[in-house]
């Protein structure tokens, strides 16, 4: 059964593989059923067919892989270690963020300093370093430099270790928020680019970089406000409204770590995956709907 199972697997993704470019004829009625059509995770069986069809597939974008666009599969037989680094960044974000929020009135961020260091900063460099040994040149540009990023975060934080907030003088003047404005703006414009790259991928995947951004514009914008403030405190609806987008940039990236590890042999349902109509993938099913209605017609 098992033997069945596994043949019919390969079946599958051997008559994706050679028959993609011809949509008009449609694949026999046992080999219908492929899970990357509307959602899962594409690597799921990728180990199951040969070295020969794994060199010639090309699989869809996918946001638990941090692939925003066509791909081929990884060659060495290494775990996907995107959504480590995305549970590191979901984690450290959502910590923040509702910090940011002043949940339960807590608005001290010194709390996020370990995770910064630890989870979302070393751990999710390890994990962009090993994406980046296995050829995705942007999910390692991207989880490396987010693990930097909450490094920084954490050494920035860090009260009288580095001594970088109380080089700026009084808190009343707003001096080191205003600077530390500007550095979140550097990362806004550094997300934004990354998310410029996501617009052909898919819908979680999109979201996932913009909201990251646009809280970045929110949060750098109210922490260059905190000069016009008499008490040098930054904006607080501006740091909210940047805390309620980093609250939903921890979700998706939790969202897109799932999907990144769910398959058949996990779980009892398919996580979706939303490809853009104008993305490779969407424009493809589109072209297989129009012929299967061409040919009712006819």
């Amino acid at each position: 059964m098992a033997a069945r199972s596994h043949s019919a697997a390969v079946d599958r993704l051997d008559y994706a593989t050679t028959n993609d470019s011809s949509p008009s004829q449609p694949p026999p009625q046992h080999l219908t059923h492929r899970h990357h059509d509307y959602g899962g995770n594409p690597l799921a069986h990728i180990h199951s067919i040969d070295s020969q069809g794994a060199a010639s597939l090309r699989l869809p974008a996918f946001g638990g892989g941090l692939q925003p666009g066509l791909y081929k599969p990884p060659p060495f037989n290494f775990g996907n270690p995107v959504p480590l680094g995305l549970s590191g960044f979901a984690l450290t974000t959502f910590l923040l963020s509702l910090i940011n929020l002043g949940t339960m009135g807590v608005t001290n961020p010194i709390m996020v300093v370990g995770p910064a260091f630890a989870y979302g900063g070393f751990i999710q460099l390890l994990a962009g370093m090993w994406d980046i040994a296995l050829g995705n040149t942007f999910g390692g540009t991207a989880l490396s430099s987010y693990g930097g990023f909450w490094i920084s975060i954490g050494i920035i934080l860090t009260p009288g270790g580095f001594g970088i907030e109380d080089s700026y003088g009084p808190e009343a003047n707003g001096n080191f928020y205003a600077a530390f404005g500007l550095y979140i703006f550097a990362w806004m414009i550094f997300t934004f680019l990354l998310w410029l790259l996501t617009l052909k991928s898919t819908v979680a995947f999109c979201t996932l970089f913009g909201s990251v951004w646009i809280s970045f514009l929110c949060l750098g914008t109210a922490y260059l406000d905190a000069q016009n403030d008499p008490a040098g405190a930054p904006n607080v609806t501006l740091t909210r409204v940047g805390g309620g987008f980093g609250i939903a940039a921890g979700f998706i990236a939790w969202y897109n770590m799932l999907a990144g590890l769910a398959d058949g042999s996990n779980t009892f349902f398919v996580i979706p995956v939303v490809h853009f109509p104008w993305s490779e993938k969407g424009r493809k099913d589109r072209g297989k709907i129009k012929d299967v209605e061409s040919g009712e017609s006819a």
